[in-house]
């Protein structure tokens, strides 16, 4: 299995969803007003977390789907905001900057993470939040597993306290900027911006605001012989950065949103599929949220327990339970 790429991921069934209003302050990739019922979008929602679950799990990838039937939590379909995982059997939690997410947290998914993967360690830095510090994640960080840097937009949702701490407690070099749209706005999470794959990585350079960091992280990027594909903001803006690279036994794919497969030009997606196979999946009610395909998924870079290489086929239907469908 690639580094990189995890051959497994937590994705959330939110019976709940719509966009959230206390987000669509400082992100600009998000739909601020809806005229569609609530019920509407909800169950819109909850069938394109089905079918890209599906589609993954047709990939080859294993899919712990996990159901949330509670109220007040429009964001939950996004855990990787909350959650990571690391080789060597680490886990860590995140402070979220807006109150209303704070919930999203769950013991029930940590639980099911030691229970069946090597859990050597869970290190909570949600404790911050009282200190109006947050880090959210693989939301906030793009991580280079391989050459162990933390590549980080500097914004609410990325303090450099949280990161200090993280990099230290997990051996990554930060490196840090600042980055807007063409509008000015700066970039909420650094995920909308960029993806590091195996062989290749997707970045928006354009949008780094510093003509000197933007050389560096661009010679980062390619530093371990990987092309660096330039996405243009307009590409930014369609998700085309908010993708992910996963491990199946057939090969490496690119889990992206329509959208963003769209957007891509024949010459990065001939670049990318020489990589891996683009399979795109189709979100655009969970993308009023203001986030995509990448968002939607808990990278797991844990080594599995005998009993999740033995586990039955896929459970997608609702179930308020702790134990989620493992979808192989």
């Amino acid at each position: 299995m690639s580094v990189q790429a995890p051959a497994a991921v937590v994705m959330i069934r939110p019976h709940h969803f719509y966009p959230n209003p206390d987000t669509v302050a400082d992100n600009a990739f998000q739909v601020g007003e809806q005229a569609e019922e609530s019920r509407t979008v909800a169950a819109a929602a909850l069938a394109e977390v089905t079918a890209a679950a599906g589609a993954l799990q047709a990939a080859g990838v294993t899919v712990h789907v996990f159901e949330d039937t509670l109220p007040g939590r429009p964001d939950s379909v996004f855990p990787n905001n909350w959650l990571s995982t690391h080789s060597g059997g680490h886990v860590a939690l995140y402070p979220m900057f807006t109150p209303n997410r704070r919930t999203e947290r769950r013991s029930d998914i940590v639980e099911f993470l030691k229970s069946h993967y090597r859990v050597q360690d869970v290190i909570d830095y949600s404790g911050l939040e009282h200190d109006n510090v947050f880090l959210e994640g693989t939301g906030a960080m793009v991580l280079d597993h391989a050459s162990r840097i933390a590549y980080v937009c500097r914004s609410n949702r990325a303090d450099p306290i949280a990161l200090e701490r993280f990099c230290t407690n997990f051996g990554y070099e930060p490196m840090a900027f600042d980055a807007a749209d063409e509008y000015g706005t700066p970039i909420y999470h650094t995920n909308v911006l960029m993806c590091i794959g195996t062989d290749f990585a997707l970045v928006g350079s354009e949008l780094i605001s510093s003509a000197a960091r933007r050389r560096e992280v661009l010679e980062r990027l390619g530093g371990h012989g990987g092309v660096v594909i330039e996405l243009t903001a307009a590409q930014v803006r369609e998700f085309a950065g908010n993708t992910m690279e996963l491990t199946t036994p057939t090969g490496r794919i690119l889990a992206v949103s329509g959208r963003a497969a769209r957007s891509l030009t024949p010459e990065q997606t001939a670049v990318i599929e020489r990589s891996c196979r683009i399979v795109p999946l189709d979100v655009p009610t969970i993308e009023l949220a203001g986030g995509s395909v990448r968002c939607m998924l808990a990278g797991i870079h844990l080594d599995a327990r005998p009993a999740v290489v033995a586990g039955s086929g896929p459970r997608l239907s609702g179930s308020r339970q702790a134990r989620p469908a493992v979808v192989r």
